[in-house]
Formats: C-alpha cells, structure tokens, sequence
C-alpha cells in the first residue's frame, strides 16, 4: 500500500494494481496533459493535470465502493473495478485534454474511443491481466458504458452524479482560486442507493445534489466558458485544425505516436513547422502569439436563453457556422481566416452514464426494510429549473488589427436576423 498526498483530498492510498498503473510511463504521461488546457493563462494557479484528477477520482470510488459494500450491495472485485475504472478514466484525453477532443470530434472520435484502444492495446492491458481482470470486460467500464457491469457501476465512473465530476468540479475550483466548485462530496456519495440497477440518492441529502448542480453552472460560467479561457482554447483548436494535415495528430493508427503527444509537444511541433502553406503559416502565428499572451479579441457574445431559430442554427450546424464566418468576412473585408465563431459545447442540463440528459434522479423515500423511490423531474428542483440555458453562448472573436472593423459589421448581422 503506497500513500500519496493529494491538495484536495488529503491522503490517498493506492494498492499494489493501483500502484503499478499509477507508475507506468502510459499513465505518467497525464502529468504533462493540463486538465484545464489553457485556462492557465487567465487563472495562473490552473497548472494541475489529468495525473492529480485521475486520482482523485479513484479516491471518491474507493469511498464510493466502500459504502456500497457496507450495504452489502457490491462485493469486493467489484469495489476494485470501480476504484481501477475511475483511474483509467481519462488514461486515453490527449494534449490539452477537451480541446485536443474538439479536434477529433471533427474525425468522429472521442478520448473514450482511445482510452478503449489503451486500456486494451498497452501495457496496461498486461497490468491488469497480472492481477486478474479480464480486460476486455472490464475495459468499457472506465468510459461508463459496460454491458458487464450494472448500469449503477457506470454512473459511478461517468454522468453528472459520478466521482469523475466531483472530483473535477473541487479540483477545478482549488487550482483556479475561485470559490464556486465548493461541494460536499462526501454527503453526495454517501447518499448513494441503487434502485433496480440505476443510481439513486437518499431524499435527505437532495439539498446537496442541488449544490452540485450549482457548483456545476457556476465553475462553468466563471471558468470554463470564461471569455478569455475560451480565446486561448479557440486559439489552439484552430492551431491544431491548420496543422494536422501536416502534423497528423489525429492519426491514431499509430497509438505509441499519441502517446508521445503532450501539451508542450503540440506547442512545439506547430512552432517549429516546415511548411509555406497558408494553413500552416496561420497555425504557426496562433501558436505564437498563445505562447505569448497575445489572445483574440472579443468581438460579439450572446447569451441564448430562448431558442430562435438563427442562434439554433449556429449551434447546431457546422456549416451554418462556415457559412456566417463567410458572410461576415465579405461584409467586413477582412479574411475569414481572422474570424473565429465560437459555442459553448456543454448542455445546461447534465448528462448521465449513457449519454442521456439528466431529466430524472430516482429519490429514496425511507430507509425501511422496504425501500420506497420516487422519481423526481429534474425540473422540479428550484435550481436545476432556474439555470437552464444559461451556458448556450455565442462569441467571436478576431486578432487585435481587426477588432474594430468587425464590431459594427456583426452587431448589424444579428440584429437583422433576430429581428
């Protein structure tokens, strides 16, 4: 038994599977991985990594695990499938973690697709067949989608009430300084019930749930979709999307070559890159001017708390989106590659394990003999109810020399067309 000490958490202790995983160079690698990408730049202290986050979130199953075993409802290789599934749960994020996966979202990937294909295809597939865990039951359990395990196993590695954004959530909040991400995580978890074979939460302890949610709103309006985080994201996503005919990162044909990426490597590759294409040039001065602080500007932002038709579109439609930049680069004359549209990917309303969005939780009633449950509409909780919406938002951005410029050009467009 190793014992590592975590900010957050304080003590953690890790077995001897738990341990040989921890210290191979697959999973090292997350320490050079930052969990926030680049909010670094806007929030100074938000220089933590997949590494740390990883491990919280097998501290909270291992809690998670061991109250389910007080009530005898999981036996003990289950209670460690859930601890090693919430290790490995972010094993397959690539360089600057969600922003890489906007990338390959494009290709039709998603980490969960490459933390399958780790899991099974590297050494750590040999690490848990030593300690007698057949992989290829075990392996979609760290994504939160196993047919082998209980769909309660699943909600507890991914989904809204999951260890997984617990942990984040805290973690987030602690590095970044600010105060929103504050959740006593404890009581969730202990608050857990299974009802037929779904996560449920005891009635007591709704109150906490409801915390968690604002915790959620709150860290995503301050932190994650904060204007400026989002102008360095912006800046690295189109950096990597320039680049990567050239630089190929998104070919996953060779695993050990993802592998090797790191946010510094990405940083460095587009930097140094030998091409005189346009799309290589543009990447290489974004990568530049990130690496110095010079970030976009902010140009139009809109809060989408209604659903008219054009905001839809711009959400929903790539091309739509293509198609405005376009439009506002012929009105404003200047280049579209300078025009930079950016939505908010995350749903005001969470998710849970199957992808599915968070519309329900099944409450227990009483602790009898007999356990009674009730689902809830997640629309009857007052807060779950008031912020609904609140994270659809639209910005452009542009570089410095043409801010101006643009102004006037998009407010007019909007204008015309919400009217």
């Amino acid at each position: 038994m190793i014992q590592i000490r975590d900010p957050v958490h304080g003590y953690i202790y890790a077995n001897e599977l738990e341990y040989n995983i921890i210290d191979s160079p697959v999973f090292q690698r997350l320490r050079k991985i930052r969990q926030l990408a680049s909010a670094h730049l806007t929030y100074p202290g938000a220089l933590h990594t997949r590494f740390e986050h990883c491990i919280g979130s097998m501290y909270l199953a291992k809690r998670a695990a061991n109250h389910l075993k007080s009530q005898e409802i999981i036996n003990e290789d289950m209670s460690n499938e859930l601890s090693i599934a919430a290790l490995l749960h972010d094993i397959g994020h690539g360089p600057f973690s969600h922003l890489f996966e906007e990338v390959l979202h494009e290709k039709g990937m998603t980490h969960e697709n490459i933390t399958d294909r780790i899991i099974r295809e590297t050494e750590i597939a040999d690490i848990l067949s030593k300690f007698g865990i057949n992989v290829k039951k075990f392996s979609n359990l760290c994504v939160g989608t196993s047919k082998n395990h209980p769909r309660f196993m699943n909600d507890i590695i991914a989904g809204f009430l999951s260890v997984d954004s617990m942990d984040y959530l805290l973690r987030d909040s602690y590095f970044s300084g600010v105060e929103y991400g504050k959740v006593d995580v404890h009581r969730i978890i202990d608050a857990y019930e299974i009802a037929g074979k779904k996560l449920a939460i005891n009635k007591d302890s709704v109150y906490a749930l409801e915390s968690l949610m604002l915790a959620r709103y709150e860290m995503f309006r301050a932190v994650y979709f904060h204007k400026s985080v989002r102008a360095s994201a912006v800046m690295i996503i189109r950096a990597m999307n320039l680049s990567d005919e050239e630089l190929h990162f998104t070919d996953l044909n060779n695993l050990d070559g993802f592998l090797q990426l790191t946010d510094e490597r990405i940083l460095y590759n587009i930097s140094n890159i030998n091409s005189n294409s346009e799309n290589s040039k543009l990447a290489k001065k974004l990568v530049i001017d990130y690496t110095n602080r010079k970030m976009l500007k902010l140009v139009f932002e809109k809060i989408v708390l209604g659903k008219d038709k054009f905001s839809t579109k711009i959400f929903a439609q790539r091309k739509f989106r293509e198609n405005l930049a376009e439009e506002i680069a012929e009105k404003s004359k200047i280049p579209k590659s300078h025009i930079f549209i950016d939505v908010s990917t995350a749903t005001s309303v969470p998710t849970t394990s199957t992808k599915e969005s968070f519309n329900e939780i099944t409450v227990l009633l009483n602790k009898t003999r007999k356990k009674e449950f009730e689902i809830t509409k997640a629309t009857e909780l007052p807060l779950m109810n008031a912020i609904l919406g609140y994270m659809n938002i639209i910005r452009i951005y542009t570089t410095a020399t043409y801010k101006k410029k643009l102004d006037t050009t998009v407010k007019g467009i909007f204008e015309k067309e919400v009217l």
